[in-house]
């Protein structure tokens, strides 16, 4: 049976969000062993690909709340996987860098993740799977989705119930 049955799959956009939502589940479960979320697991690449981060300029980066980045920094320094100093430059912000136990199970977590990716692609052609990679690629670091996506962010969440 589809997971997205019907008309509906008419819609791309249908189609993404679905998806979306299933690789969204099967990512947290497949983190969950690690003890990490996705957002977690977003920090912890930000941190190791940039280096140290000012905490507000990492959660600008990652498009992620300040509320929910110190909670996700609490979790994740709780666990030893990141740590927080004041920086020497200005010393009003904290710095954020990944440790060696954070390191260590981010490469844990990449390796879960190519797992994944091999095992939900697996009914595409190796070159179906590439093209997919890189239309979306483009699609997420384009200027449209992106712009879309901030200027939605910055409205007041609507009304339950609305």
């Amino acid at each position: 049976m589809s997971l997205v049955p019907g008309s509906v799959a008419e819609h791309t956009v249908c189609l993404l969000l679905k998806l979306g939502q299933v690789a969204f589940r099967l990512s947290e479960d497949q983190l969950d062993d690690l003890g990490l979320r996705v957002r977690h697991y977003s920090i912890l690449q930000a941190l190791v690909d940039n280096g140290p981060q000012p905490q507000l300029g990492l959660g600008t980066y990652l498009r992620i709340d300040p509320a929910t980045m110190v909670s996700s920094l609490d979790t994740l320094e709780s666990a030893g996987y990141v740590s927080r100093a004041r920086d020497q430059r200005d010393r009003r912000r904290y710095l954020v860098q990944v440790t060696a136990a954070g390191a260590a199970v981010l490469d844990r977590a990449n390796e879960g993740f190519d797992r994944l990716d091999a095992r939900m692609l697996e009914d595409l052609a190796p070159a179906d799977r590439a093209a997919l990679h890189r239309f979306l690629g483009e699609l997420a670091s384009g200027s449209t989705l992106p712009a879309l996506y901030d200027a939605v962010r910055e409205q007041p969440a609507p009304k339950k119930g609305s």
